[in-house]
């Protein structure tokens, strides 16, 4: 597919998305790699608009360059964003209790602190980043592990060959203590997404380098 075709495919996903308004959104296309331009209302929609350009068939990359402009009547003190970015957190049962920390800058979120499972650090940004005058969210929230098992590798392996979406053999697992680093060929963006979830899945991963190449 040329990058003409390519760019085209990516405006006709973004305006098929009922999430987004894509009017503002400029796209540019190279050698694979999609560039985002422009300004959308709400961080959650910047979200989805890059996610939209992952699920076009040749997408090998995406530069990431949406501005986040809120109508005035969804600005919100930094104050109050934090509050409300406490106060969600607290009442979600995937985050442990008093584990993340945040501040807020201007509409931009900080999360810090220690969890045990990717999933937990997943779920914090995913409460906060849907609260109204959100612009950004750092995810600086770290993994500690309570379990350093042995056979990290093996039980990434063995996920893998379970996923039907994987060609278990295609992919290369190198694990350094609790970092482990993916490479080899995928079909798919939604493959590429699969081996790392496999990844991340393990108790002790705190880390996960994905050099997979989309073929």
């Amino acid at each position: 597919m040329d990058d003409k075709q390519l760019r085209q495919n990516v405006i006709d996903e973004l305006a098929f998305e009922p999430s987004i308004d894509a009017a503002s959104i400029g796209v540019a296309a190279e050698h694979g790699v999609v560039t985002l331009s422009g300004h959308v209302s709400s961080y959650p929609q910047k979200m989805a608009a890059e996610r939209a350009v992952w699920r076009v068939k040749g997408v090998r990359g995406i530069a990431q360059d949406i501005e986040v402009r809120l109508p005035g009547h969804k600005r919100r003190a930094d104050d109050e964003i934090a509050q409300r970015a406490v106060n969600i957190l607290a009442w979600n049962t995937q985050v442990p209790q008093d584990a993340v920390k945040v501040r807020v800058s201007e509409g931009w979120v900080t999360l810090s602190g220690e969890v045990s499972w990717n999933h937990q650090r997943t779920a914090a940004e995913k409460a906060v980043r849907e609260l109204s005058g959100v612009v950004g969210v750092f995810n600086q929230i770290e993994i500690a592990p309570h379990v350093q098992p042995a056979d990290v590798k093996q039980r990434i392996a063995t996920a893998l060959s379970r996923h039907a979406r994987l060609e278990a053999d295609r992919i290369g697992i190198v694990v350094d203590g609790t970092t482990v680093t993916l490479s080899g060929d995928v079909d798919s963006w939604d493959e590429r997404i699969a081996a790392e979830s496999a990844a991340w899945a393990v108790s002790g991963v705190r880390n996960v380098v994905d050099r997979l190449r989309i073929t």
